[in-house]
């Protein structure tokens, strides 16, 4: 029990880990299930390992590259509860603005053709921004430049 304690410990210290990700980790070296259950609730009584802490920490990191579609879908593959991630998400920011600046750093320019928006559109859906965030963002809403 000592050992797999250090083990979680060492890699609690290098990050924030979400309950179901650290005990698929330390699975493999624990005696038994019950001991790893043991564990794993001490050092959330400790407040070493929280699901609330991790999704915070997951979401600010990442809030800047990724639209919040793709953020809950990564912290659902890591076991994070849908109202815990929801909570995280509440607290990224407007996504709209997200995704604007985003959209401003790649591209800049409202789409010319069909082509051209669908390219864009392709871009930002695969960050993980909402249908209708993505419309808002190249029909110009928002943005600073002038259309034409």
């Amino acid at each position: 029990m000592d050992e797999l304690r250090q083990r979680a410990l060492r890699l609690l210290a290098r990050r924030d880990h979400a309950r179901a990700e650290l005990r698929k980790k330390l699975a493999p070296h624990a005696e038994s299930e019950e001991a790893l259950d043991a564990l794993l609730d001490e050092l959330a009584g400790r407040r070493l390992l929280s699901d609330a802490r991790y999704a915070e920490m997951r979401v600010a990191g990442r809030s800047a590259r990724y639209g919040n579609a793709r953020l809950a879908q990564e912290l659902k593959q890591q076991g994070v509860a849908g109202e815990v991630a929801d909570e995280a998400l509440a607290a990224a920011g407007d996504e709209l603005a997200r995704a604007q600046a985003i959209w401003r750093r790649k591209f800049g320019t409202l789409p010319a053709d069909a082509a051209e928006r669908a390219k864009q559109t392709r871009y930002l859906m695969h960050r993980g921004f909402a249908g209708g965030v993505i419309r808002r963002v190249l029909r110009g809403e928002g943005n600073e430049q002038e259309e034409e």
